[in-house]
C-alpha cells in the first residue's frame, strides 16, 4: 500500500517537472493556421464577397453561417474532447477542414466549378457551405489545442509558459497576414473584379501555406497529452450547468464578454469597408489600419500583463477601455474624407481600447470560473457560442441595410460601414459601461477571485 502511495507522488513529481523550451515553443506554433485565416476571415471576407458580386445580405448570410457553424461545433467539440480525448487527432481533422473550406472560400467557388455553373444561387450556397466547414474545423482545432494545456503538465509556470507561447505566436499569425495582405495588394493591382479575386486568392493560398508549415512543427514537436491518467489529468465529477445559471456574475460576465466581441469583430469586418469607401483612402490602408490598430493592441496587452490586479483595478480599466471606445467611436462616425489622415492616431487609439476591453474581459472569465475547474469548458463553451452567434446576427442585420457596390465605385458618407465601425460600437462600450456599474467583485482570498491576481493575458 505504501509502494502505491510513493509511486502516486512519484509520478505526481514527473508531470509537475517544467517543460523544456521546444514542447512550449512546438505547442505554441500549433494555432497558427487558426490564426492568420481567421484574421483573414473578419477584416476580408465581407469586402471580397461584396466585391465579387455577392449582394451585401448574401455575404452577410455567407458569415452568419460560419458563426453559427462555430458556435455549435465549439460545444460539441468541448463535450467530445472531454469524454474520448485525441488531442492530436482532432486537431489535425480540424485543421485539414481548415486549410480546404479557406482555399474554397477566397479561392472561387468550388461548387459551381464541381456542377459547371456560375448562377447567383449557387454561388451563395457554396460560399456558405464551405464558411460552415471552415468554421467547423477552426472550432474543432482551437477547442482541442486549448484545452490540452491543463493535461500536458501540472506545472503552473509551464502552463502560463504554454499559453503565452500561444497568444505570442497569435500577434504574429495576425501581422503576418496583414503583411502578406499588403505584399499582394502592393503586386497585384485590383483594376478588373478578375484580379479582386486573384489578389484575395493569393492572400489565402500564402496564409494556407504558412499556417501548414507550423501545423508540421506542432505535430512533430508535440506529444499527445494522456487523457485518462490520473496523475496528468484528474477526472472529477462535472458541474451541472445549471450551477452557473444560478450566478448573478455570470450573466454580467456574459454580457460584458459578448458585447466585447462585438465592439472588436463589428469594426474589424468593416473597417476595410471603411477605409476604402468612406474615407477613399488608398487600397494599401486596407492592411495598414488594422495593422496598427493589432500593434497598438499587442503592446497595451503586455503592458497590461505585468499589472497586479484586483477587482477595483480590473473595472476601472474596463470602464477606460470603454470609454475610449465610446468617444474613438464616434470620431470615426463624424470623420469626413477630406481628413482621412486622423485615422492614423484614430486607430492607434482603438487598438488601445480594444486591448483594455479584451483583457479586462477574460479576467472577468477567469473570476467567474475560480477554482471550478471541472466546469469551465461550459463557461468557455457558452461565452464562445454567444460571442460567435451575435456577431454573425449583428453583421447581417447591418449588412442587410447596405446597397450593393459594384468593383470601383464609391460612396457617400452616412452608410452602413461608418455606422457599424464608428456609431454602433461606441452604443456597446456604453452598454458595456452599464453592465459594469452592476459589478460586484471581491478582492477576497477566495477561490471565485483568486485568479484575478494571475495575469490577464494568458
Amino acid at each position: 500500500m505504501a509502494d502505491a502511495k510513493d509511486d502516486g507522488v512519484m509520478a505526481e513529481a514527473q508531470v509537475a517537472q517544467p517543460l523544456g523550451r521546444w514542447p512550449v515553443l512546438s505547442y505554441g506554433v500549433g494555432h497558427m493556421l487558426n490564426d492568420i485565416t481567421s484574421a483573414c476571415w473578419f477584416t476580408y471576407l465581407l469586402l471580397f464577397l461584396q466585391q465579387i458580386g455577392l449582394a451585401p445580405r448574401d455575404a452577410a448570410v455567407v458569415m452568419l453561417s460560419g458563426q453559427v457553424a462555430d458556435g455549435l461545433m465549439t460545444i460539441l467539440a468541448g463535450e467530445m474532447i472531454d469524454r474520448f480525448g485525441r488531442f492530436k487527432l482532432w486537431h489535425i481533422g480540424g485543421s485539414v477542414l481548415v486549410g480546404v473550406s479557406f482555399s474554397s472560400v477566397f479561392g472561387g467557388c468550388l461548387l459551381c466549378t464541381i456542377l459547371g455553373t456560375d448562377s447567383y444561387l449557387v454561388r451563395t450556397v457554396g460560399y456558405s457551405f464551405f464558411a460552415a466547414v471552415f468554421n467547423i474545423g477552426w472550432a474543432a482545432t482551437q477547442v482541442s489545442h486549448m484545452s490540452m494545456v491543463n493535461c500536458m503538465t501540472m506545472n503552473p509556470t509551464s502552463r502560463v509558459a504554454l499559453a503565452s507561447c500561444r497568444n505570442a505566436f497569435t500577434m504574429v499569425a495576425n501581422l503576418g497576414l496583414y503583411a502578406i495582405a499588403l505584399a499582394v495588394f502592393g503586386v497585384i493591382k485590383a483594376k478588373e473584379c478578375s484580379d479582386i479575386v486573384l489578389q484575395y486568392r493569393g492572400i489565402a493560398y500564402l496564409s494556407i501555406f504558412i499556417g501548414c508549415c507550423f501545423l508540421v512543427v506542432f505535430h512533430i514537436g508535440t506529444k499527445e497529452p494522456n487523457l485518462n491518467s490520473e496523475s496528468n489529468c484528474k477526472k472529477k465529477a462535472r458541474i451541472c450547468w445549471g450551477y452557473w445559471f444560478k450566478k448573478t456574475l455570470y450573466y454580467q460576465v456574459a454580457l460584458l464578454y459578448m458585447l466585447a466581441r462585438l465592439i472588436t469583430n463589428v469594426s474589424q469586418s468593416l473597417i476595410a469597408f471603411y477605409v476604402t469607401r468612406d474615407l477613399r483612402m488608398n487600397e494599401y490602408s486596407k492592411a495598414i489600419i488594422p495593422a496598427i490598430i493589432f500593434c497598438c493592441s499587442f503592446v497595451v496587452s503586455v503592458v497590461l500583463q505585468e499589472i497586479k490586479w484586483n477587482s477595483r483595478r480590473l473595472k476601472s480599466i474596463l470602464t477606460v477601455g470603454a470609454m475610449l471606445w465610446m468617444i474613438s467611436g464616434v470620431a470615426v462616425f463624424v470623420l469626413p474624407s477630406q481628413m482621412n489622415n486622423l485615422m492614423y492616431p484614430l486607430a492607434m487609439v482603438i487598438g488601445a481600447a480594444n486591448a483594455l476591453v479584451m483583457v479586462t474581459t477574460v479576467g472577468l472569465e477567469s473570476a467567474l470560473v475560480g477554482e471550478d475547474l471541472n466546469g469551465c469548458a461550459f463557461v468557455y463553451g457558452s461565452l464562445s457560442f454567444l460571442d460567435k452567434i451575435s456577431c454573425g446576427i449583428a453583421l447581417f442585420v447591418l449588412e442587410s441595410y447596405e446597397d450593393t457596390i459594384s468593383c470601383g465605385e464609391t460612396r457617400g458618407l452616412n452608410t452602413v460601414s461608418r455606422y457599424g465601425t464608428g456609431l454602433i460600437p461606441s452604443c456597446f462600450a456604453v452598454l458595456s459601461l452599464v453592465v459594469i456599474s452592476t459589478l460586484r467583485l471581491q478582492d477576497a482570498a477566495t477561490p471565485a477571485t483568486a485568479a484575478l491576481e494571475a495575469p490577464l493575458l494568458v
